[in-house]
């Protein structure tokens, strides 16, 4: 592929200080959009939480810009210097290794720093696991909430679960291949009576779903264990409000009609 930076005449070009949010791919290496692509190539900067593994990502697409590295420790100073050069009217795309900056990788404290300079953040969008995960669950879409990383203290997970499972819709999180059997335990204990996906590996070579009950999974993961990053969804419970209106429905729905007319 050609590494032209010149944009193309019939596209707007890129806004000099900008800070361009862009969406990489989760798994399989054409998760990406073609603006993305974009700009990626027209840019004058690419910070990238790992500039290896982004580094894999443009060569693919035969992509040849300047990187810096930010990350959890560094993202501060970083921002510093991200907002000097958009000051100077650079051009800056920040990546993640995938998926959205932001949603549960770095990039909040950067966006916070531009738009507190008053420079403009403009989001690429993208590959993002939760969305790519609840979409092909099966389970209910219209009101979800995602919760990120689990704490790993034992105390504070059983804490954070359980608040968890007092809101209504559908719950995600992520979890990592070296808590996710931690994890199953802690469902069939909490929340044994909720349908559960999970979603391992999405979009890669060995992506896998597995569905069920908490008991169900842990079952299963004593016949195979897995390895892999996971999207866990936790289906909704039945309210107890719920119940009670929907029995008042079914009693009115029982009841017989009176005739107003005989009255009148």
């Amino acid at each position: 592929m050609s590494t032209e930076t010149s944009p193309s005449p019939s596209l707007p070009p890129l806004k000099p200080g900008t800070l361009y949010l862009v969406a990489t791919p989760i798994g399989n290496l054409e998760d990406i959009t073609y603006r993305a692509i974009r700009v990626l190539r027209e840019c004058d900067l690419i910070a990238a939480e790992d500039t290896r593994h982004t580094g894999i990502l443009l060569r693919h697409y035969a992509i040849s810009r300047p990187m810096v590295s930010y990350f959890k420790f560094n993202e501060a100073k970083r921002s510093t210097e991200i907002v000097g050069r958009l000051r100077a009217g650079e051009k800056i795309a920040l990546v993640t290794d995938a998926g959205s900056p932001g949603i549960s990788d770095p990039g909040a404290r950067v966006v916070e720093a531009v738009l507190a300079a008053g420079f403009t953040v403009e989001a690429v969008p993208g590959a993002c696991a939760l969305v790519a995960a609840l979409t092909a669950s099966g389970l209910p879409s219209d009101e979800f909430h995602f919760a990120g990383f689990l704490p790993h203290k034992s105390g504070q997970r059983a804490r954070r679960l359980s608040e968890l499972g007092r809101l209504p819709g559908t719950i995600i999180v992520y979890e990592s291949p070296f808590r996710i059997e931690r994890l199953i335990r802690e469902l069939v204990e909490l929340l044994p009576q909720r349908q559960v996906v999970l979603a391992r590996e999405l979009t890669k070579k060995f992506e896998e779903w597995l569905r069920g009950t908490p008991a169900e999974l842990a079952a299963e993961w004593k016949r195979r264990p897995r390895k892999g990053e996971f999207v866990v969804m936790i289906g909704p419970g039945e309210s107890p409000l719920q119940s009670v209106e929907e029995g008042l429905d079914e009693g009115l729905d029982d009841a017989p009609i009176e005739d107003s007319s005989a009255n009148s």
